[in-house]
């Protein structure tokens, strides 16, 4: 196949990187988008070169997608898309039929990137890249936005949230193998919310690993991502960061030393953790060798909360590559159970409903073998006109069902602080459809 290259022009960053993805965002040019902030820089994807959607059997093997990736006619191309929960279900060897979409990605047509050098744009198309240079270049002409208010939302559970970790202890304690499971609720957000100001908003508060705002396959979303589930490099170096073990942040450096130092001597978040990292080094040694833990037990600050962190790394084998790690490692530890598979059929039992892109992943993958990929927590989910926040908590032997509960509330307060409502009579006030491909049945779960 000949590829062409996509047609580039470098500018200088004179604005942030957050407001200048937002601003582009708005100006409607993008369709489908998603915005990505990684360790390294912040990039904007647009429009469909080529697209992968993968459901059912065919998403119970990734080792294709990154042949089905390279058939995009340009070079150095960069993929970028979510993949939702139970595409871990399908790796599992579940029947996952019905369930839809369970991996979508995208090679967009137009690109903006930023580093610490300037911008990048992007395009298949000369006239299109002048369009963006020119929006690019406008920074400063219009005002940025400002927020109209908070949107005030309960975050008690009105649900069976404490029933369902009291029904999860039984199964925990009891002679099987599970020894950790991760359940969720969610809390509905009944009033129309400006999506991007939120994202915004949210992202000044917070303080994490990676950032997201999306409108593809019919899902929109803006995430705060607290942790990684994989990292690879173009040499085939891994990493996986999993945070387990949680107290809550309030910004006043006395209270929050105290807490700290509270989860740091806590045998059940102790005990959580512990479990976690060694699940993770298990599935990072099928595809890797020379795993080890670089970092362990450390706590990092995201947001309204304080995790213990760990980071374990690997080569990959000859043989595999990047897609050969994700599978391995998805979904993250962190937001699943230990063992992984039994924990499917009582998480779907327990809280009813697929989760679609919560605890799943939004993600790019380069050319070159590089893929990042986020683990979706933290974030405002809208699909069909519904609009909801959704968190969970690790269910261990020594877990309460009071405080698993305070716990998905200190989590949520990292979101549910920030939302901007909608301006009247705007498309997201009056309920319209967001642009876009159609909304398959579960992709937000």
């Amino acid at each position: 196949m000949t590829r062409r290259p996509y047609v580039e022009l470098r500018l200088p960053l004179r604005e942030e990187p957050l407001l200048l993805m937002t601003r582009l965002v708005r100006s409607g040019l993008f369709d489908p988008y998603v915005v990505y902030e990684s360790s390294v820089g912040w990039s904007l994807a647009g429009g469909v070169l080529t697209s992968v959607r993968l459901s059912g059997e065919e998403a119970t093997d990734l080792t294709h997608v990154g042949a089905r990736l390279a058939e995009a006619p340009v070079a150095g191309w960069r993929a970028y898309g979510w993949a939702s929960f139970e595409l871990g279900a399908a790796l599992a060897g579940e029947n996952t039929e019905g369930t839809e979409t369970l991996l979508h990605l995208i090679v967009p047509t137009d690109e903006v990137r930023t580093d610490a050098t300037g911008i990048l744009i992007r395009s298949t198309a000369p006239e299109r890249l002048h369009i963006i240079a020119d929006h690019v270049r406008s920074a400063g002409t219009a005002p940025t936005p400002e927020p109209a208010g908070r949107i005030v939302l309960p975050l008690e559970d009105t649900g069976n949230y404490r029933a369902a970790v009291a029904a999860a202890l039984l199964e925990v304690r009891s002679q099987g193998p599970l020894e950790k499971v991760i359940l969720s609720r969610q809390v509905p957000v009944p009033v129309a919310v400006d999506l991007v100001t939120s994202f915004v908003t949210g992202r000044r508060a917070n303080t994490p690993a990676r950032s997201f705002l999306l409108d593809l396959g019919g899902i929109q979303a803006a995430g705060f991502s607290p942790e990684t589930v994989a990292e690879v490099t173009a040499d085939g170096r891994v990493t996986t960061r999993p945070l387990a073990g949680t107290r809550a942040r309030s910004g006043a450096p006395g209270d929050d030393a105290r807490l700290r130092a509270d989860l740091l001597g806590d045998p059940k978040e102790i005990h959580e953790h512990a479990i976690s990292v060694t699940l993770a080094l298990e599935d990072l040694g099928s595809v890797c060798d020379d795993t080890c833990v670089s970092e362990y037990m450390t706590v990092v600050d995201r947001g309204t909360v304080q995790h213990l962190a760990s980071t374990i790394t690997g080569h990959l084998l000859p043989g595999c590559g990047p897609w050969d790690a994700f599978a391995a490692l998805f979904p993250a530890v962190t937001a699943t159970g230990i063992p992984k598979e039994p924990a499917y059929p009582l998480i779907r039992a327990l809280e009813g409903k697929p989760r679609g892109l919560y605890a799943g992943a939004v993600l790019t993958c380069d050319a070159d073998g590089t893929l990042d990929a986020a683990l979706v927590l933290r974030s405002i989910f809208r699909r069909d006109g519904r609009c909801w926040l959704q968190s969970g908590a690790g269910i261990v032997r020594q877990s309460q069902p009071e405080r698993e509960h305070e716990e998905t509330c200190e989590k949520l307060r990292g979101v549910a602080h920030h939302l901007v409502p909608a301006a009247i009579g705007g498309p997201e006030a009056r309920g319209d459809a967001p642009p876009g491909e159609a909304a398959p049945p579960d992709a937000g779960g």
